[in-house]
């Protein structure tokens, strides 16, 4: 087990900085030059990685049209088959190469979701392996996470559709197959997610649970969600990306922006910089501002050899004279010698 993870030259975890994936998906909608200028509309939009997803309509499905295969659970997608959705949505694999040498030429970290072994198997093969990525539908695929799991890379893994021991299953076959390195997002397989099924605190559990990496791939609107999460302790952000939601496409719907995913990565890299660590030791804007804090205070004038007391001595603003903690120590000793209304008190001017 590993509270961190190693992408390429990217430290993943711990305190280092938050890991963010720009979903590409099918919003290049079969289209090349698409891809390519979604990708580098992803590195301007400040990501570090962008994922693709690796399958074909036949290594997802069967073309077939009875009850079983058609989509209509009350989705985006509702009104068609697997197969057709899949036909739609695929990325075609004479792209991989071509795609990840203009993610990698850019400086963004390249991979994908792999849906079966021969997508396993091509991902190697180009070298697109730094890390591997099970999607959500696949978390109960025990075979292919093992045969992920084998290739001893990272393993990301997206828990939408996943019970607790549906987790507990893909995380112990990860160990079983030797492999440590795992990164487990809190996902809720809804499209668009409604706020009130994101359940964050979910994200915390498994971290106490797992002792993995942790982080979301999210689906909702905006960039609440993802920011909240870093606050939380994410370690890994995974959103979809999309030049133009106007495009469509089955993804489109639930996709930022480059803009608004820009915003996001600020938001996150903000809240990276207010978490800061566990410290009591005062900056310098704090260090100044003691100086608005309270101290002891000469308030009446006072003669050499006359009592202090609560009359002449008072704890007030600024901060310049003694600490208030001394006051009580001080009540009844006299002065050694005269001092002036308004004068921060110091312990020369108490007769010992």
């Amino acid at each position: 087990m590993s509270r961190i993870i190693k992408i390429n030259n990217h430290q993943v975890g711990a305190d280092n900085p938050t890991f963010i994936i720009a979903e590409l998906s099918c919003n290049h909608n079969q289209d090349f030059n698409i891809a390519v200028k979604t990708i580098e509309a992803i590195k301007k939009s400040g990501a570090d990685a962008v994922k693709i997803q690796v399958y074909t309509p036949d290594t997802m499905t069967i073309d077939c049209n009875n009850k079983y295969f058609q989509i209509k659970q009350g989705t985006i997608w509702d009104g068609t088959t697997l197969y057709k959705l899949y036909q739609k949505a695929y990325t075609p694999w004479d792209w991989v190469v071509k795609l990840k040498k203009v993610a990698e030429e850019l400086g963004l970290i390249f991979f994908s979701s792999a849906f079966d072994e021969t997508a396993v198997d091509l991902l190697t093969k180009v070298k697109a392996d730094s890390v591997f990525k099970v999607a959500s539908f696949e978390i109960r695929d025990i075979s292919l996470i093992s045969y992920m799991a084998k290739k001893n890379k990272p393993m990301i893994m997206s828990t939408g559709i996943a019970s607790l021991k549906d987790i507990e299953l893909a995380v112990k076959t990860c160990h079983k197959a030797g492999n440590n390195q795992i990164a487990l997002l809190k996902c809720t397989s809804a499209y668009p997610t409604p706020l009130d099924e994101v359940n964050l605190k979910t994200m915390i559990d498994m971290a106490k649970r797992f002792k993995t990496v942790i982080g979301v791939s999210d689906h909702t609107l905006g960039s609440t969600v993802p920011v909240a999460a870093v606050a939380l302790g994410a370690q890994i952000v995974e959103k979809h990306f999309i030049l133009d939601r106007k495009m469509g496409g089955p993804d489109g719907p639930f996709s930022m922006e480059p803009k608004e995913f820009a915003q996001m990565v600020t938001e996150i890299r903000n809240v990276e910089k207010l978490m800061g660590k566990p410290t009591y030791v005062l900056g310098k804007q704090a260090k100044k501002g003691r100086e608005f804090g309270r101290s002891l205070f000469v308030v009446q004038d006072i003669k050499k050899g006359e009592l202090f007391t609560k009359n002449n001595v008072r704890s007030i603003r600024p901060g310049f004279g003694l600490s208030p903690e001394f006051l009580p120590k001080i009540i009844g000793k006299k002065a050694a010698r005269p001092i002036d209304r308004g004068t921060p008190l110091r312990k020369t001017m108490i007769q010992k």
